[in-house]
């Protein structure tokens, strides 16, 4: 067999593996569990405070914050957003919509720059969990500023964490998919998130993989307290995985799956934004490494780039091992990637794609590392943060 047709045949064998060994990441199931206790008196529900970090989110919140404040809880609730050095007056439009729509009691507080070695998001968290502290609630709801959540949200999330004994639940918003760019792009991002961390894995009790999506995290106050945080991974940059390890390491039971009532407003309408998206962290998933960026570069290319190029050179140069295995793992490739696209309502025809998708990935995750070796890397908002270690300790 030609070189071509051995490596197809290298992929191929790849995409087995990754079809039945890699937790089932392809499977769309991992839905909020079912309830198995009665729902209780009003007076029997925990209290819980939501803490929104908010950066300059004037625009969004106008579509996110009225479905928090309209929140169907039995128990007593608040809302605690830290506007995070907003220079867009974030912290007036929450206080007009609070007082348009009333709802949830509303606090809005401004904890000013972040402390040496904190990250932005992190330091916000850090002051709203300290007010919610003060108010003895049983659970947290740390959400974006970018997520609406339907009424009954905050409501089942609880359920779901008392009756399952979890410290930790997490939904992975659906995110906006308007656009020709996120229509091809993010469907793609949750599929190579739920690749990287299994959502079964996650939800194992004894397994070591441990994940959460930032945009909607509820979390007992007693595994916060139990697992420091969030002065634990006060350098993150990938604050959700960060948190969700920190949990479980401390002997917390997490929870991760697809949401079916949360969702993102944040819109992505261009490539450059959904590219400054991936890059600003795709380096820090891989420990700021050379050797995991050049590893995963050449990972991409086997799983995702070998089997069009196979299949297409093998028809034309009548190359007939290159051209089947080449085939039955672009086959294989695509049918992994119909229940991703089955959830968020596209068409199969995208899974033809998958490859270029990859491709734009890769060349992101390549521009994270390049971004980061000029001095730039890990930015947002206004804000370029350091490698974890390089940042000086806080007095």
């Amino acid at each position: 067999m030609s070189p071509l047709a051995w490596t197809a045949v290298g992929s191929l064998l790849a995409w087995g593996w990754l079809l039945l060994g890699q937790g089932f990441f392809w499977r769309t199931d991992q839905r909020l569990p079912p309830r198995v206790t009665a729902p209780g008196a009003p007076d029997s529900w925990p209290d819980v405070v939501v803490v929104v970090p908010a950066r300059d989110e004037a625009a969004v919140l106008p579509d996110s914050l009225p479905s928090l404040l309209a929140q169907d809880y039995p128990g007593h609730a608040g809302i605690v957003l830290v506007d995070d050095g907003s220079t867009d007056g974030t912290a007036d439009v929450a206080r007009a919509l609070s007082e348009r729509y009333g709802g949830l009691p509303l606090t809005v507080v401004s904890p000013g720059e972040p402390g040496p070695g904190w990250t932005g998001k992190l330091w916000a968290l850090r002051h709203g969990m300290a007010l919610a502290r003060s108010r003895g609630p049983a659970y947290l709801l740390l959400t974006d500023a970018d997520i609406a959540h339907d009424p009954d949200s905050l409501r089942t999330l609880v359920a779901a964490a008392r009756d399952h004994r979890l410290d930790l639940v997490s939904q992975m918003a659906r995110l906006r998919v308007a656009g020709g760019w996120e229509r091809l792009v993010v469907p793609a991002f949750v599929y190579f998130f739920s690749q990287l961390y299994p959502f079964r894995w996650v939800n194992r009790p004894g397994a070591r993989t441990a994940a959460a999506a930032g945009g909607c995290v509820l979390l007992s106050m007693e595994a916060a307290d139990r697992a420091g945080l969030p002065d634990s991974i006060r350098q993150a940059v990938i604050d959700d995985v960060s948190l969700a390890r920190a949990v479980k390491r401390s002997g917390g039971r997490i929870w991760l799956g697809l949401a079916e009532r949360v969702d993102s407003v944040r819109p992505y309408p261009r490539l450059a934004d959904l590219w400054g998206m991936v890059s600003r962290s795709a380096y820090a998933q891989l420990l700021y490494s050379p050797l995991l960026l050049v590893g995963t570069v050449m990972g991409l290319t086997l799983v995702y780039l070998v089997p069009p190029v196979a299949l297409a050179v093998g028809v034309i140069g009548g190359d007939a091992p290159a051209a089947w295995a080449g085939g039955v793992a672009q086959a294989v490739m695509a049918a992994t990637y119909l229940p991703m696209l089955r959830y968020y309502r596209r068409s199969p025809l995208l899974a033809l794609v998958l490859p270029f998708t990859a491709l734009l990935y890769l060349l992101m995750t390549v521009d994270s590392a390049v971004q980061h070796y000029r001095g730039r890397g890990a930015a947002w908002k206004g804000r370029t943060y350091a490698r974890p270690g390089v940042a000086p300790e806080e007095t």
